[in-house]
């Protein structure tokens, strides 16, 4: 009885195809399989694909943003922003160059590095943060948006510190001629705009 009790066991243990009447892979012949199915669908013709027939070569248009003065470096004094509008008039592009007082910023101009000019516009739902900008020891903060309290961190290119918004403070970026202080572009995408450069 024990040599059957023996022969059972064996046999409830072979995993063959056989003995269980159906086809298996091991893992050799999966992976061959399977890499030859991969191979077979990454030679698929692009032109299988929707409009790709119709596909034509054209240049690319590139906008460039426009080279304004907002200000002078003589005329800024420390914590006193200066408005201003960029990249147009338009729809809400307002914002401010402020010198921070020998805190040097991510992005900043001049001497010491602490001029730097950002949107008044929060990103979150487009709060205003006019006379918002505050200085505490070494810390430069732009907030609390009156709406839901969003706060940036103007030394570090305005990136979110509390709040509801997810995104950064959009930056004007600076360039220095002389005393003269131009707007040259934006780092981030102004509130209520799919474009920076159409209002």
């Amino acid at each position: 009885m024990s040599k059957l009790i023996k022969e059972e066991s064996l046999t409830d243990k072979d995993e063959s195809a056989e003995a269980h009447g159906k086809c298996m892979l091991n893992r050799r012949k999966f992976l061959m399989y399977s890499g030859g199915t991969a191979a077979a669908a990454s030679t698929v013709s692009i032109t299988l694909f929707a409009g790709t027939a119709q596909a034509e070569t054209r240049k690319a248009s590139v906008q460039g943003y426009p080279r304004k003065k907002i200000a002078t470096l003589s005329q800024l004094k420390d914590h006193q922003p200066i408005n201003f509008n960029y990249p147009d008039d338009g729809k809400n592009s307002q914002a401010m160059i402020v010198k921070m007082g020998d805190v040097q910023a991510g992005g900043g101009v001049g001497a010491k590095r602490d001029v730097v000019a950002f949107s008044y516009m929060c990103t979150h739902q487009g709060g205003p943060l006019q006379t918002t900008y505050k200085h505490v020891g070494d810390q430069r903060v732009m907030g609390q948006c009156p709406l839901h309290l969003s706060t940036y961190d103007l030394r570090r290119h305005g990136i979110i510190v509390s709040g509801q918004a997810y995104q950064s403070l959009p930056q004007v970026l600076l360039e220095v001629e002389g005393d003269d202080v131009y707007a040259v572009g934006i780092m981030g995408l102004l509130f209520g705009r799919q474009d920076n450069l159409s209002a």
